[in-house]
């Protein structure tokens, strides 16, 4: 953190940090500042009908964005760590998979980097896209995974709210303060794409994820009613300073 930065944070009445990373450097700059989870958490799904091959319960989500792309150690490596995972997952398991954008935006667009993905593996008759729809509709979608592999945020932020096993392809502070926030660790729930440097490191990532499934959801059950329920204390400091 910069001085400047640190003056700037100083002035403001409040800060609400969404996981404890950003929460602590803060916290330093601004007394103001509390830790409550992202409003997204407390997002309701909305569920539409599930394509042909998208099997609920037994398909893995797949969400990949250029954004990570753009960061990664060694250009290529992201896109062949998913190719990589995919064709393990379609010859070693029963699992289908659904390749989820979660931002199509121009210049930013999840579907460019799926739909090559989606192609290259279309003939194994395993693999669907989802069509753009909103964050709820996303959310629907999500929910019904087995497994989630996503690199944005809040597609994560789904996955996780609907006690989703989770695998963060991840560049920024904010997935690993996420992940430690619930789970304790980051460890084997974020995969920086600045650390890909094998083809099989997701590949590996994902079966460490399938092998502890069960506990996961379990662990997920169990922390995120009282995790969500931080937002109502970060809505009544905002009221406050409406008063």
């Amino acid at each position: 953190v910069t001085r400047h930065m640190e003056k700037d944070f100083s002035r403001y009445d409040l800060i609400v940090a969404r996981e404890s990373i950003s929460y602590e450097m803060l916290k330093k700059c601004n007394p103001n500042t509390i830790l409550a989870c992202d409003p997204a958490f407390n997002l309701e799904a909305e569920y539409l009908p599930l394509p042909e091959k998208f099997i609920a319960g037994r398909t893995v989500g797949i969400n990949l964005s250029p954004l990570i792309q753009k960061s990664e150690s060694e250009k290529g490596i992201t896109l062949l760590n998913y190719r990589t995972m995919i064709r393990h997952i379609i010859e070693t398991t029963d699992y289908n998979i659904a390749l989820i954008p979660h931002v199509v935006c121009e210049g930013n667009d999840d579907r460019i980097p799926l739909n090559i993905l989606f192609h290259e593996f279309e003939e194994s008759g395993r693999i669907c896209m989802i069509k753009d729809c909103d964050c709820r509709q996303l959310k629907g979608y999500i929910s019904k995974c087995c497994l989630f592999i996503g690199a944005r945020t809040h597609a994560t932020i789904a996955a996780y709210s609907s006690a989703v096993p989770t695998l963060v392809i991840g560049y920024s502070t904010k997935a690993k303060g996420i992940a430690r926030d619930l789970f304790g660790s980051d460890e084997h729930y974020v995969l920086p794409v600045q650390q890909l440097r094998q083809e099989n490191d997701m590949k590996k990532a994902f079966d460490w994820l399938n092998v502890n499934r069960n506990q996961i959801v379990e662990h997920l059950h169990k922390i995120i009613p009282g995790y969500s329920g931080t937002i109502k204390e970060a809505v009544k400091n905002i009221q406050n300073l409406e008063s």
